[in-house]
């Protein structure tokens, strides 16, 4: 048995143990270990004296990668921008951006519902955190969802799916953690999450509006706000704004030039502004203390993922799955473009059986060098790549769409992240409620990745600029 055989059985053993229920942390982690013993050990023809050298080996091998990888500047956004969300609630600056989009809004047909979605997609620029956007939504919006009249099962859904849109629009946890999995831009990466994010936004609002002209009684709007009522509403909620444009101009510099500092230092200032504002508003000890520990376990979540995941990567490096599997992409008779929807329909299906984060890491070292020979390698020209773009851009598109995949995992059966976090906040909604609420959402992100699919130039606009 060669490598390739090799790396082909563990990683069907590790979708067995995932499938079974297994935390992908810890599945993935003894699969890389199962994994490097056998390919060492092959290495001395099975024979049983050297199976103690090649457990050593395995062992030294998998313990350096932790740290490693991990000690990476470039991810320690990923706690700066989770408690930028957290301060901005417990700061009280979510509920005003609710109430601030429901006076505005609530008027259209699902209107409340309407308001829920383009609140989460404010929240969703000042933290990168998908569940911390639907624990936090839950909590403000169902009860004002529930209070009108709608449906407890779509109310929750909206909010799971609400939720999904921190994924994409920045600053975003999982780009930052694609980005440095395929060693891209992180900036710009962040930058083209934003239209598509935007665009996702619409296309749920839309379909709330739709459902609630055709079904009588569906989402009943709210009237009754004056334009005065709705401009005072307005200046509770700009602190959030201002946070976005700091971290933006932080960043990225619109006025050309040099950027002022890193997106790590963007995101620790963001965090330091929120937190100012949220001690302008009174916030207590106790409410900054659970901002800080609802940070450090979800972000521990996160880097536990990674650690154990990582170890499976270094496996496959070993094992040249991921060379293997890009050359047989290449080899197939069938359009480039045929390949990527298949690409992305695995996902779908994948994604039912584990977690976004989880699910990118333990795919992209074999699925993105696969995508980029389909495009023709890392820097051909434009002309003559295969998607029409270069190899970077092509990078950044196939990244936003596999986050917007990453997205549509969260709210999917039976391990859909963000309906679990919807239901452990509301004990009078149950996960299978939250499940049924959300499946108009499916037929919105369907349109979505069709519509960044076709007109690449959603995604690739803004970072044709940095």
């Amino acid at each position: 048995m060669d490598t390739v055989d090799i790396g082909i059985a563990v990683t069907a053993g590790l979708l067995v143990m995932v499938v079974l229920g297994m935390r992908v942390a810890f599945a993935a982690a003894l699969a890389g270990m199962v994994g490097l013993i056998w390919i060492f050990w092959s290495k001395k023809g099975y024979d049983p004296e050297d199976f103690g050298w090649a457990l050593t080996v395995a062992v030294k091998t998998a313990g350096q990668v932790p740290h490693s990888k991990v000690a990476n500047q470039a991810l320690s956004l990923i706690p700066t921008f989770i408690l930028i969300g957290y301060l901005a609630y417990y700061a009280g600056l979510t509920r005003a951006l609710f109430e601030a989009a429901k006076r505005w809004v609530g008027w259209l047909p699902g209107g409340l519902a309407v308001s829920s979605v383009f609140a989460t997609a404010g929240f969703a620029a000042v933290s990168g955190a998908s569940v911390a956007t639907a624990a936090v939504f839950a909590r403000i919006a169902i009860p004002e969802m529930l209070k009108i009249g709608y449906d407890k099962r779509f109310a929750a859904g909206v909010v799971a799916a609400g939720g999904t849109l921190a994924s994409l629009i920045p600053p975003s946890a999982i780009l930052v953690i694609y980005a440095i999995i395929v060693e891209q831009d992180v900036g710009k990466l962040l930058l083209a999450g934003f239209i598509p994010g935007v665009v996702s936004a619409l296309i749920y609002a839309a379909l709330i509006v739709g459902l609630a002209l055709a079904l009588p009684k569906f989402g009943p709007p709210v009237r009754g706000f004056t334009w005065g009522q709705r401009f005072s509403a307005l200046p509770p909620a700009l602190p959030i704004v201002f946070v976005v444009v700091i971290i933006i101009f932080f960043v990225y510099n619109p006025f050309g030039g040099e950027a002022w500092g890193t997106p790590t230092e963007g995101g620790a200032l963001g965090a330091f502004v929120v937190f100012l504002m949220a001690l302008a508003r009174g916030m207590r000890w106790t409410e900054f203390k659970s901002a800080l520990l609802e940070t450090a376990k979800l972000s521990v979540m996160i880097f536990t993922i990674i650690w154990g995941v990582l170890i499976y990567v270094r496996f496959l490096g070993f094992a040249d799955l991921p060379g293997a599997f890009s050359d047989w992409i290449t080899g197939l008779e069938q359009s480039p473009m045929l390949t990527l929807v298949l690409i992305l329909l695995a996902y779908a299906v994948l994604g039912m059986f584990m977690d976004a984060i989880g699910m990118l890491l333990l795919t992209l070292p074999v699925v993105y060098p696969a995508v980029m020979a389909l495009n023709g390698g890392e820097f051909v020209s434009a002309a003559d790549s295969t998607f029409g773009m270069s190899g970077p851009m092509c990078a950044i598109w196939f990244g936003i769409l596999v986050v917007k995949m990453a997205e549509f995992c969260l709210i999917t059966p039976p391990i859909g992240l963000n309906c679990f976090v919807v239901a452990g906040v509301r004990d009078d909604i149950s996960v299978q409620d939250v499940f049924r609420g959300v499946t108009p959402f499916f037929v919105a992100d369907a349109i979505t990745i069709a519509v960044l699919v076709a007109v690449p130039g959603i995604v690739l606009w803004l970072p044709s600029f940095v």
